[in-house]
């Protein structure tokens, strides 16, 4: 059985780079992160193989982005537009297009390719079975294809000079 702490030191660095995309704010992230441990630390580390382990605290990170989400539609921050560089609008466009997908699509999504998880230890994680979280990521990657096609291909077409200058 593992203790949370050697959890901590093996899996924080994934879960936050899961929950970084999934709330799209790495403070945010950062707290999440903490709190996963927070309940690891309360709840008996169940004594399993190391895939079944790492999707629970998964399953444990996925319930919180879930929470986070529903507090976020009851209170919306309202923050005031700022200018942006390019590469900071890109990672806007990304994370609105993420935000866009159903939420058992996003969540397979980043998990296989933001965290790396095997399809059985999402399956496991979000309560599906591996067909379905192949069916789900195939389905969530035609979306993003579709929703940053454009954005994409309107970058590309601008003069390097001006996705520089058009946002200083």
């Amino acid at each position: 059985m593992a203790d949370a702490e050697a959890l901590f030191v093996e899996h924080r660095s994934r879960l936050y780079r899961y929950l970084c995309r999934a709330v799209g704010h790495a403070e945010t992230a950062r707290d999440l992160t903490q709190d996963v441990f927070v309940r690891v630390t309360r709840t008996p580390v169940p004594a399993t193989n190391d895939g079944e382990l790492r999707a629970w605290l998964f399953s444990i990170a996925r319930n919180l982005a879930l929470d986070h989400h529903r507090r976020q539609q009851r209170a919306p921050e309202h923050a005031a537009p700022e200018s942006r560089s390019a590469s900071q609008d890109v990672v806007v466009e990304v994370n609105q297009a993420l935000a866009a997908l159903p939420a058992v699509d996003r969540d397979v999504f980043l998990m296989r390719e933001v965290a790396g998880l095997s399809y059985d230890e999402i399956a496991s994680a979000c309560s599906l079975t591996p067909d379905a979280v192949r069916s789900r990521i195939h389905r969530a990657r035609l979306q993003l294809r579709a929703s940053l096609s454009a954005p994409i291909a309107a970058r590309r077409a601008m003069p390097l000079r001006q996705i520089h200058t058009s946002h200083e």
